[in-house]
């Protein structure tokens, strides 16, 4: 199986590890990930001035190159996710947009690219069930709560992703890779997004709740598919790490799956994380994380 990759800058910048961890993964369950040439950034967030195209040029040069290169498109990271589904949903719906757009980048594209979360490939077209036969250190009940965020799931009309009140898509990986899902009623909301930049201890109090949430039902770890997520969930538990007191470590689904598939630091990349994870992995004896930090 080829797809048309779509890595997106923050994977060549803070989240290597997400990125490293996908690709070797990918290669031992037969999924090949052809990075596309010369791409540039999504623009990070979908434009919410409706009278404005403009912001829809960059996904779709992206999109109109993967249309071209004759292969399903697929990405890692929520938030190139949300825009790239998005971008494609405006395009084929709204022929005023497109032909503005598609003018601009002197390109004939219509919408009708299939774009893949590759959440999705492991579910609809590995399936769950052959990924757990790959399974090489499984993770033995380890408790772990998933995190979706917001733009995996939203708007749902435009994304299609998985029930935006009740997913289950992380969990079901999680059961093949043979964690304990924890269920937490925090793992749709808002981390806080950007506004963390800002200084100021409202701006943590989202990513706060969603891990204290996790940890009082008893996750080890929490598990997400967005950098800035991941970022914050992290960020605010930065503190914590240097008191020495209880921190959870936040990793990205393709972390875990490399782990379950016996890879070690040189692919997860733990290195970047505030929590550091491989301790914690280590200390339950799970997963393939031995020398990691």
């Amino acid at each position: 199986m080829v797809y048309s990759y779509f890595p997106g800058c923050t994977l060549r910048a803070k989240a290597k590890g997400f990125d490293s961890s996908a690709l070797a993964s990918c290669k031992v369950l037969g999924v090949y990930l052809e990075e596309l040439e010369e791409w540039q950034c999504c623009g990070a967030t979908f434009p919410l001035q409706i009278d404005n195209s403009f912001p829809l040029v960059s996904p779709a040069r992206t999109l109109a190159a993967a249309k071209k290169a004759g292969r399903k498109l697929t990405t890692l990271c929520s938030a190139c996710y949300n825009v790239l589904k998005r971008t494609n949903h405006v395009l084929r719906e709204d022929l005023d947009k497109r032909n503005k757009v598609c003018t601009f980048i002197e390109e004939d594209y219509f919408g009708d690219l299939e774009i893949l979360h590759l959440l999705e490939i492991l579910r609809d077209e590995i399936g769950f069930a052959s990924l757990a036969e790959k399974i090489v250190k499984p993770f033995s009940g380890f408790p772990v709560a998933a995190y979706y965020g917001c733009l995996l799931l939203r708007p749902p009309e435009e994304v299609g992703f998985d029930d935006p009140e009740a997913p289950r898509i992380l969990e079901d990986l999680l059961f093949a890779l043979g964690c304990s899902p924890v269920d937490h009623p925090y793992k749709t909301e808002c981390c806080g997004s950007y506004v963390v930049l800002q200084p100021g201890e409202p701006t943590a109090s989202p990513s706060r709740l969603i891990v204290e949430s996790a940890k009082s039902r008893g996750a080890r770890a929490i598990v997400t598919s967005c950098p800035l997520c991941q970022f914050n969930l992290d960020y605010v538990q930065s503190g914590d790490v240097e008191r020495g007191e209880n921190a959870v470590p936040v990793v990205y689904f393709t972390q875990l799956l490399a782990m379950a598939l016996g890879f070690g630091e040189e692919v997860l990349q733990f290195d970047g994380h505030l929590v550091p994870p491989g301790p914690v992995f280590r200390s339950a004896g799970v997963g393939g994380c031995e020398g990691a930090t």
